[in-house]
């Protein structure tokens, strides 16, 4: 028999990797209610723009590790923002592609992006192979915190939280505060009288999609100091992405971050009493419960079409 403490210990760390999971699902819900929330854009190839950042900081790791070991204490903080720069300028090509030819199209868009999720992934397994890679991490993002005995914290999730507090609190005051987030704000509430007004729609449109694939790009850089990359390490988290901008409420980035908590704590405390498989079941019913009697989500907001 387990004593309390130790009962305590084990909720406490399993809810601290739930948090690691948080971080994870909030970048890419971010993203996705910039994207889906903002614009109606459905990105099946959402995940894929996660792993091009996971794939950067391998690539990174690969380099200073063969050509300049002096620097890899130093390369994965410039690797977050080569990830976020990589995400960026694919994500804006692509918009400028195709995904500008499928707006209000959202069948369209939902296969066509399915289209460029399965493409980027074979692209992936070219370049890097089928098995899953790992960086190398700087030695201060290895070991773990020890508040209480019997209590450890990995310090990789400690600053992989510290970089979701960044990241959010950067898209925020930009929506917010920026000339950027006022033409996103104008064209959500009404596109026509933005265009009126001499907001460039359209070039919004394409920067917003980019923004959104960029922290894409920064949740990819993210995973890598909690697990392996492979080619299709994006699609995995692409559903539980979209639950959680569902679940908050497509415009709102409130109901992005409580959901992405909610949904990710859920999870992660239920797998140390059942099976992985069952911990998601139960946390999907939650959700669509939940969703019956809410669908417009938790946080959602009223903006005119």
């Amino acid at each position: 028999m387990m004593s309390v403490s130790e009962i305590l210990n084990i909720v406490l760390m399993q809810g601290f990797a739930g948090l690691s999971l948080f971080c994870v699902l909030l970048l890419m819900g971010l993203g996705l209610a910039i994207i889906f929330g903002q614009m109606g854009v459905i990105n099946m190839a959402h995940g894929e723009f996660m792993t091009i950042g996971a794939y950067t900081i391998y690539l990174f790791s690969h380099l200073a590790e063969t050509y300049a070991p002096s620097l890899m204490q130093a390369y994965f903080l410039v690797a977050i923002l080569a990830a976020f720069t990589f995400a960026f300028i694919v994500g804006w090509a692509v918009e400028w592609l195709f995904i500008r030819h499928l707006y209000s199209r959202p069948l369209d868009t939902l296969l066509a992006t399915w289209g460029l999720s399965l493409g980027m992934q074979q692209i992936f397994r070219s370049a890097f192979g089928a098995k899953e890679v790992s960086p190398t991490l700087p030695n201060w993002l290895m070991g773990s915190w020890a508040p209480a005995p019997g209590l450890d914290i990995p310090i990789n999730g400690i600053f992989v939280m510290g970089l979701t507090i960044v990241v959010t609190s950067g898209v925020l005051l930009a929506l917010y505060r920026s000339r950027w987030g006022l033409r996103v704000r104008a064209t959500v509430s009404n596109r026509m009288m933005a265009n009126a007004t001499g907001i460039n729609t359209r070039k919004t449109d394409r920067l917003t999609f980019a923004i959104g694939c960029g922290i894409a790009g920064v949740a990819g850089a993210a995973f890598t100091s909690i697990g392996s990359t492979g080619p299709t390490s994006g699609s995995l988290y692409i559903v539980d992405a979209f639950l959680v901008v569902t679940f908050g409420g497509a415009a709102s980035l409130l109901g992005t971050v409580a959901s992405a908590f909610s949904i990710a704590q859920m999870q992660s405390i239920s797998e140390f009493f059942m099976t992985g498989s069952m911990a998601k079941v139960v946390t999907l019913s939650f959700i669509v419960m939940i969703l019956m009697i809410r669908p417009q989500g938790l946080f959602a907001l009223k903006v005119r079409r």
